[in-house]
């Protein structure tokens, strides 16, 4: 199934009208050394992707074997199941990885960026997919098929690429049961009041009744509470995780250890960490983490995250064909190009090194894909 693949060429030209409209409007809306890093982080996201995720489908199918119901695919009504279950799901997920600190770990990838614009919704985190299988498993035994589980998941996926955006206002009566993009602005949000709300994937009526809404009333401040600092996107995936195992490691007993894994991210043995103070949101608004680039520079790294692009969507639509040693060189090609365009912004040494020797594993794997025919 490629229906996110295929997607690609549409995120893109929307990217680019959102961009161009935001111009128009002389709103501030797009950085291209952060957006680089986003759309690298959704690359490294989808190819890790063709690695792992038969793993967790696989689970799922032998979950779906001991189903409890058996659910025409052909129903309208076994879809119907399917969407409300998935997004119910979605809710869960969402808000358990927000409130575990093992699973905000996994997902915290996502918000990273002090931007807010249709490029962060390509931020993902590599276990995130894999993780929401798993919350999805009663769904299998519930009797959803998996075919319809996997198209269902990709439109709930694809629905909430559009509400990555400050360019949409108040949308009258869909705001009601919708969530839609000033309901997401305020879950990308740090300001304290506007912490762990608005979990819904495509309905806000599950954060109505779990108590986790909050209406949009002042100014978003986008980001996390504790900066990442960093363009990398394979370093985004990890960074937590190597947070929470310092953090782990500095706790003595076995009890306190797993609580730093399990209690809430902003948990800490002194109590709950400080929100963001009104000083501190300030001058997060007037400086967004960013790293400028010249002229020549951006060029290059624009022409250079075109190609990824392209060679990303190729993998995600070919790989399947293709032994596992030529798919996972492919994988490992591509995403060493995201990860040496954020070192080439951020000049970093090794940089310049990754770009030459990822640019000629590019031309061999593309002439071995061509030597297949």
């Amino acid at each position: 199934m490629h229906l996110i693949a295929w997607s690609i060429p549409v995120f893109v030209a929307f990217i680019v009208l959102e961009y161009w409209l935001a111009r128009r409007a002389r709103r501030d809306v797009y950085r291209l050394s952060v957006s680089v890093s986003d759309v690298g982080c959704g690359v490294v996201q989808q190819l890790f992707g063709v690695l792992t995720s038969a793993a967790f489908v696989a689970i799922y199918f032998l979950v779906y074997e001991f189903r409890l119901f058996d659910l025409d695919p052909r129903a309208a009504t076994t879809w119907l199941v399917a969407m409300i279950g998935v997004d119910f799901v979605y809710y869960w997920w969402h808000r358990a990885s927000h409130e575990v600190g093992l699973l905000w770990a996994t997902h915290v990838v996502h918000h990273h960026s002090e931007d807010y614009n249709l490029a962060v919704a390509l931020r993902q985190g590599i276990f995130t997919a894999g993780v929401l299988i798993v919350f999805g498993l009663p769904l299998a035994l519930f009797g959803v098929p998996p075919l319809v589980f996997g198209v269902s998941k990709a439109i709930n996926a694809l629905y909430q690429f559009w509400i990555h955006t400050e360019l949409i206002g108040d949308l009258g009566p869909a705001e009601a049961v919708l969530n839609t993009p000033r309901h997401h602005r305020v879950h990308h949000a740090v300001n304290p009041r506007y912490l762990d709300k608005n979990y819904g994937g495509i309905s806000i009526v599950w954060d109505r009744l779990f108590g986790t809404f909050a209406r949009l009333d002042e100014a978003p401040v986008y980001g996390t509470t504790r900066r990442l600092g960093s363009l990398n996107p394979l370093w985004a995936q990890f960074e937590h995780f190597a947070e929470l195992a310092r953090r782990a490691r500095a706790e003595r007993g076995l009890g306190r250890k797993l609580r730093v894994l399990l209690a809430h991210p902003g948990w800490t043995p002194r109590g709950p960490a400080a929100p963001l103070t009104e000083a501190e949101l300030a001058a997060r608004a007037a400086g967004r983490f960013h790293v400028p680039v010249s002229s020549a520079m951006a060029l290059y790294v624009l022409l250079q995250a075109v190609g990824i692009v392209a060679a990303a969507m190729a993998v995600l639509i070919a790989a399947g064909s293709w032994p596992t040693w030529l798919a996972a060189l492919a994988c490992a090609a591509v995403i060493a190009g995201a990860v040496a365009l954020a070192g080439l912004v951020e000049r970093r040494r090794w940089a310049v090194p990754l770009e030459v020797g990822r640019l000629a594993t590019t031309v061999v794997v593309a002439g071995l894909v061509l030597a297949r025919g």
